[in-house]
């Protein structure tokens, strides 16, 4: 497993990662903690050294058993945990110092970690962006040992450009060959400034596996279900924003430009083409998922053609719908 710097942290970490918000469940199901702990063997067995969690995943249970993982085999991982999605409602106002310094004790605990490696807001409303009580208290956390770091995960490039205006040192975006927004500003401004960048969604909740069609059936409490529309959270978190008949079809046509029904490592491996991404992270609801988004690293490299094709197919067919809106 090759290594990445994350940003200003210094940090090398696996430049293919493990996201968790799946972990030791597919979405909508039960928890299974013997599943999870699968996932992260699977994970350590495969050189993985970053993890992604949230204090909202699975209700805590994903920085639990992570935190068990982690008190049997320290030293593992790179924890990037995100905080703020507890808030009811999450709404601007319910952002306060109070609630940031909250949430990293109530992290700490389920982790077992006496202080946290990356702390994310997670998706905060637009306007939080922009407060310096919010980013003053991440600093206060910092000098007080309770954090080694602080960023943001976003859904908008506009909010990370905010977010730069502070000392941040990450960054989390949804990225994947159905968002191509980032390229224009965000990733050039972020390498200027240094800052780690996380890659979430990289298979657009499945769709870019390829191995979705026209009927298949989700689960009712499977946001790709529910979701589509954002009527829960951000619809871009579901199929990256792409309206799935719409993106079913443009599956195909990157299909026929590698020459392949098996899309899902090429989507990770188009990713780590940008040199400006410190890693990706895919998740896994089975151990078995892990090794599979792990193949993404020995492939060779995509070529210049490649490349441009999938920028073409993009601006075919999903420029136009995607890029205004985040």
């Amino acid at each position: 497993m090759k290594q990445r710097i994350l940003g200003k942290t210094g940090r090398a970490v696996s430049e293919i990662g493990l996201g968790t918000w799946q972990l030791g469940t597919k979405w909508g199901e039960p928890f299974n903690r013997e599943e999870a702990w699968s996932i992260l063997e699977a994970a350590e067995a495969a050189e993985i050294s970053f993890i992604d969690t949230a204090d909202v995943y699975n209700g805590g249970k994903s920085e639990e058993t992570i935190g068990e993982y982690l008190a049997a085999h320290p030293g593992k991982f790179y924890v990037a945990t995100k905080c703020g999605r507890r808030l009811k409602p999450h709404s601007p106002e319910m952002y306060t110092p109070g609630a940031i310094a909250g949430f990293v004790e109530d992290s700490l605990t389920r982790l077992r970690l006496e202080r946290l490696d990356l702390v994310l807001l997670h998706c905060p409303p637009s306007s939080v962006f922009a407060r310096d009580d919010i980013f003053a208290e991440l600093e206060r956390q910092k000098r007080l040992g309770k954090i080694a770091d602080y960023g943001v995960s976003i859904e908008k490039t506009a909010e990370g450009l905010q977010a730069m205006e502070y000392d941040i040192s990450a960054i989390e975006v949804v990225f994947n060959m159905f968002r191509l927004k980032p390229l224009d500003e965000l990733l050039p401004r972020a390498a200027e400034k240094e800052l780690g960048v996380i890659a979430r969604v990289p298979l657009a909740s499945g769709l870019l596996t390829g191995r979705y069609r026209a009927d298949t059936v989700f689960g009712p409490k499977d946001h790709r279900s529910y979701n589509r529309e954002g009527a829960s959270f951000d619809k871009g978190e579901t199929f990256s924003g792409v309206p799935y008949e719409l993106g079913l079809e443009a599956v195909e046509e990157l299909k026929r430009l590698f020459g392949t029904q098996d899309l899902a490592p090429i989507a990770i491996r188009w990713v780590l083409a940008h040199p400006e991404i410190s890693v990706v992270i895919p998740g896994a609801s089975r151990a078995s998922q892990v090794p599979e988004n792990v193949r993404a690293a020995q492939l060779p490299p995509l070529t210049r053609e490649q490349l441009r094709g999938v920028e073409e197919i993009y601006d075919r067919y999903l420029r136009q719908i995607i890029h205004p809106q985040w």
